[in-house]
């Protein structure tokens, strides 16, 4: 490079060579256009590849499920591929286990139910029309005539012979197998894999945030990450729990479906107070069709009512405590929103994506206290 002789002038800064380019700064409205199109293609893949993407889903359950024991296995020295391979060994030989003695007794349970099924619903007919009686009695005959009496009688017997029928085909059918079949294949694959490489993909979704708001975004998630394991954790061992109770219970007040009831209403306790109303529920009819009399029924609501002192006092406090900043009214919305729009997947991605919205929620409020559109004081005239 040659330099100017003295007196001469220096070149312009243009002309030599190309001044630097510094980056583009972007706008306001980029930045939103950008945020809109990621999350209008992720619920366009949601709704296009709804049909098969709950083993994947599952199988991402899993991974953030083992994450931290995994974690603890690396630290340790053992590397992580290895300790990824004993954990998903481990969970599928718990299922195995499960499956291989749950389901032969499943199965004779609905196939008592096909053969009881008959007297089941002549057992809730004669229930409902001796207290239809009761009512008639009281209130008087032109208060219910025979042929609503009998409209009614008749009405309980057919529900109770479609539920029975439809349960025992969904448990026993070839739909409902293939469907296990195709999740116990596809998901320990996909779950191993995940598991495997989950720091890395961590850190690579971390290399793709946003720089502007990648220390609001990482604080975000780990919020998010706080609210969802200490909920997702603690709710999948109540549900555990409250499985066992109703099971054991039930089948020990001599309830003959119990275990099968037991064990829906412990699944079922995921969703906050549904699944025990609907537990009790069947339990109940269950109980006056085979019993017949009310001491049976009201041993089966001693169960529940217990169970639900149980899981309101001692598992639920002790387990999820404080941590929980997911409301009861919201996780339900969000089960059936989901389960509306993307059916058994969206009932899946309700909660992570209630604690999401509830964190991104919360964030926005306290920026709302903080800013001066909520702390400004009212102007006075003049």
């Amino acid at each position: 490079m040659t330099r100017p002789l003295a007196g001469e002038p220096a070149p312009a800064p243009g002309r030599g060579r190309p001044l630097p380019v510094g980056p583009r700064v972007a706008t306001r409205a980029q930045r939103i256009g950008l945020a809109a199109g990621v999350a209008l293609v992720l619920l366009f893949s949601l709704w296009l590849f709804s049909a098969i993407l709950t083993p994947f889903v599952l199988a991402a359950f899993i991974a953030y499920f083992l994450d931290p024991p995994a974690t603890h296995l690396a630290r340790v020295g053992v590397p992580r591929g290895l300790s990824a391979l004993l954990l998903i060994l481990a969970l599928a030989a718990v299922a195995l286990l499960c499956l291989l003695l749950l389901y032969p007794l499943l199965v004779a349970q609905i196939t008592v139910l096909l053969q009881r099924l008959p007297s089941y619903v002549l057992g809730i007919g004669q229930a409902v029309r001796e207290a239809l009686a009761a009512l008639a009695e009281r209130l008087g005959p032109d208060f219910m005539d025979t042929g609503l009496q009998e409209l009614a009688v008749g009405q309980a017997g057919s529900v109770i012979s479609f539920l029975g029928t439809a349960l025992a085909r969904l448990i026993g059918g070839g739909v409902a197998l293939f469907y296990v079949f195709t999740l116990v294949t596809v998901t320990p694959v996909v779950a191993f894999y995940l598991l495997r490489d989950w720091p890395r993909i961590l850190i690579r979704l971390d290399a793709w945030l946003p720089r502007r708001s990648a220390a609001t975004l990482r604080q975000l998630a780990r919020d998010t990450d706080r609210v969802l394991s200490a909920w997702l954790r603690g709710q999948f061992i109540c549900c555990a729990l409250l499985a066992v109770y109703y099971a054991a219970a039930l089948s020990a007040v001599g309830l003959e479906l119990g275990l099968t009831v037991g064990l829906l209403a412990g699944i079922l306790s995921f969703i906050p107070y549904v699944g025990s109303v609907t537990g009790m529920v069947t339990a109940v009819t269950l109980a006056l069709a085979q019993f017949g009399t009310w001491n049976g029924v009201l041993l089966v609501l001693a169960v529940f009512l217990l169970g639900q002192v149980v899981e309101g006092y001692i598992i639920y406090p002790r387990l999820l405590g404080d941590r929980v900043e997911l409301h009861a009214v919201w996780v339900i919305f969000a089960l059936f929103a989901g389960g509306v729009a993307f059916g058994f997947l969206g009932v899946l991605l309700a909660v992570p994506m209630a604690a999401a919205i509830g964190v991104v929620a919360r964030y926005w409020l306290r920026r709302y206290l903080e800013s001066p559109l909520y702390l400004d004081p009212p102007r006075t005239g003049l």
